[in-house]
C-alpha cells in the first residue's frame, strides 16, 4: 500500500474508480479536476503495484477551524484490508496539519459498516438529514470529530502499544470496518455548507466507499 498526494495526472484513473463506485451520482470530470486543483484541500491516492485502488479527499482551508471529509473510495476487490481506515487516517492528519480542530462528514444511514469505522475513530453523530440521499430516500447521518482529541488518543495508544491506534493498517482485515462496506452500500460523505472558505466544490454532494 502506497499513499501519496493526488495530482492532475491521476484524474483519469480517479474518474474510472469514481464511476465504478458511484454509477448513479458520480462527479463529473470537471468537478473532480476542480477538487484536485483546489488550494483549500488535498486528495490522496492509494496505489498498489502500479494500480490506483483508492482515493480520498479532505477540504481543510489552511488555518481554518473546520474541515470536511469530501470522499473516500476503494476498489471493490481491494476492500477488507484496512485501506479505507488508512485513507481516513491520512486525511485527518492532513486536516490537523492545516490547523483544523473539528472534522465533519455525512454518511448514509443504511451503511452501518462505514458509520462504525467513523465511530471507531472518534466521530459522533450530531444530526440527521431526513431523506437526504435521493433517489434512494435514505437519511444522512451528520458526524463530527474533535481532532485534537483524536490526535491525543492516537498518541496515547502508540505509547501504550495499542495496535488499534498505533498501526491501524496492520491490524485491519475482513472483519475491520475500515473498508468492508461493500455489502452495506456506499457511504455518502457530504461537506457541511458554510464550513471553512468556499470554493468550487463547496455544497456539492460528496460521497465515499470506504
Amino acid at each position: 500500500m502506497t499513499l501519496r498526494t493526488a495530482t492532475a495526472s491521476d484524474l483519469s484513473l480517479i474518474m474510472e474508480l469514481e464511476r465504478a463506485s458511484f454509477p448513479t451520482d458520480a462527479w463529473s470530470e470537471a468537478m473532480m479536476a476542480a477538487e484536485l486543483a483546489s488550494p483549500h484541500g488535498r486528495y490522496v491516492v492509494d496505489v498498489e503495484a502500479g494500480r490506483l485502488v483508492g482515493y480520498g479527499g479532505v477540504r481543510a482551508p489552511q488555518g481554518g477551524a473546520d474541515a470536511d471529509i469530501q470522499t473516500i473510495a476503494i476498489a471493490a476487490d481491494a476492500r477488507g484490508t484496512g485501506r479505507g481506515r488508512a485513507l481516513l487516517t491520512e486525511l485527518l492528519t492532513i486536516a490537523r496539519e492545516r490547523g483544523a480542530r473539528e472534522v465533519f462528514l455525512e454518511v448514509r444511514a443504511d451503511n452501518p459498516v462505514a458509520e462504525a469505522l467513523y465511530a471507531s475513530e472518534g466521530f459522533v453523530e450530531i444530526a440527521r438529514r431526513p431523506r437526504y440521499y435521493q433517489p434512494d430516500d435514505v437519511d444522512a447521518v451528520v458526524m463530527k470529530l474533535d481532532l485534537p482529541g483524536w490526535a491525543a488518543a492516537r498518541a496515547e495508544g502508540a505509547v501504550a502499544g495499542s495496535a488499534a491506534f498505533a498501526d491501524p493498517v496492520a491490524v485491519a482485515g475482513p472483519a475491520d470496518p475500515g473498508d468492508s462496506a461493500a455489502a452495506a452500500g456506499p457511504a455518502k460523505l457530504v461537506p457541511l455548507p458554510g464550513a471553512g472558505e468556499s470554493d468550487a466544490a463547496c455544497g456539492t454532494g460528496a460521497k465515499g466507499w470506504c
